[in-house]
């Protein structure tokens, strides 16, 4: 009983409903991913660009993520995650959400349908980034299915009707990731973090659970490989070194697609960078409505796209 009280204690702490979002003419992104990291670790980068340009984001956790830990789990760590989430999304000037559902046993279901439905109206959502069905953990490819599923829902009168439908249709993007069949990611969409990836690193440094004690399958051993936490410059660094693989290897891996949308010139240089794929649901922008969700890309010159 305990743990279900720490756990719903933890959801309320930061769950802010924006059920009656004012258009200011600026862009509503939503992010969802199924743990308090995902979403921080596949779009924060991106996030944090849109909302220096006063455009505002939401990261959404699907679950409480209350076993991903090798020592605790439960209600403690639900509230632990959720303010570790909420710590990130302060830092990068976006907003977050840690839904109450158990880390591990996400399931497409009705009710979770129309939870998803509901946050991406409420939101007013411009654009909503998911995790692609297709993934090695369940709780990533049922975000996937929900999301794919409310991406019709979302304009429907009568499916969730006490929440107001969009007027139009969302773009809906997969986050990127390595997984081949039954096809692999294709990056339609690849954003250049340079500029905001020590602001990414620094960010990610507040998930200590994750990456400075190694979340649910690490043990004693990964502990002797991170700096202690009193010395958190050296934490920050090592951190750094990490996300300057990953966040390298995205820009080498997707490098066709940076120098579609920044040139050719530009697009060689990209350093680190965030990548996606549209989703078929949904509405299917142009190029030039790609340029408008995402207005940090330069002004196109002769190159075709």
């Amino acid at each position: 009983m305990l743990r279900y009280c720490l756990v719903l204690l933890a959801s309320l702490t930061i769950a802010l409903p924006f059920a009656h979002a004012e258009d200011d003419g600026k862009l509503r992104i939503i992010c969802f991913g199924a743990h308090p990291d995902d979403a921080e670790y596949k779009s924060g980068g991106t996030a944090a660009m849109w909302a220096k340009q006063g455009h505002h984001v939401k990261l959404v956790s699907v679950t409480n993520g209350d076993i991903g830990h090798w020592v605790m789990s439960g209600g403690q760590l639900a509230k632990r995650r959720t303010a570790e989430s909420a710590e990130v999304a302060k830092r990068l000037g976006v907003t977050s959400e840690v839904l109450d559902i158990h880390d591990g046993e996400l399931m497409p279901t009705l009710e979770n349908r129309r939870t998803i439905t509901r946050l991406i109206r409420e939101w007013k959502a411009d654009i909503v980034i998911a995790h692609r069905p297709w993934d090695y953990h369940p709780d990533h490819r049922y975000v996937g299915v929900l999301v794919q599923d409310a991406a019709f829902m979302v304009q429907v009168p009568f499916f969730c009707p006490d929440t107001p439908p969009l007027e139009k249709n969302p773009v809906f993007l997969y986050s990127s990731d390595r997984f081949q069949k039954p096809y692999p990611f294709e990056a339609d969409i690849a954003v250049a973090i340079d500029d905001v990836f020590d602001l990414k690193v620094e960010a990610l440094t507040a998930l200590e659970s994750q990456v400075f004690e190694g979340g649910a399958l690490a043990g004693p051993e990964y502990l002797t490989k991170v700096p202690p936490a009193s010395k958190p410059e050296l934490r920050k660094e090592w951190l750094k070194e990490r996300w300057d693989r990953r966040a390298g290897a995205e820009a080498s891996n997707y490098r066709s697609a940076l120098i579609k949308w920044y040139g050719q010139d530009e697009g060689q240089k990209v350093k680190y960078a965030e990548a996606f794929e549209i989703c078929e649901y949904g509405r299917q922008p142009t190029p030039q409505e790609i340029r408008q969700l995402f207005p940090f890309f330069p002004e196109p010159n002769t190159e075709s796209e």
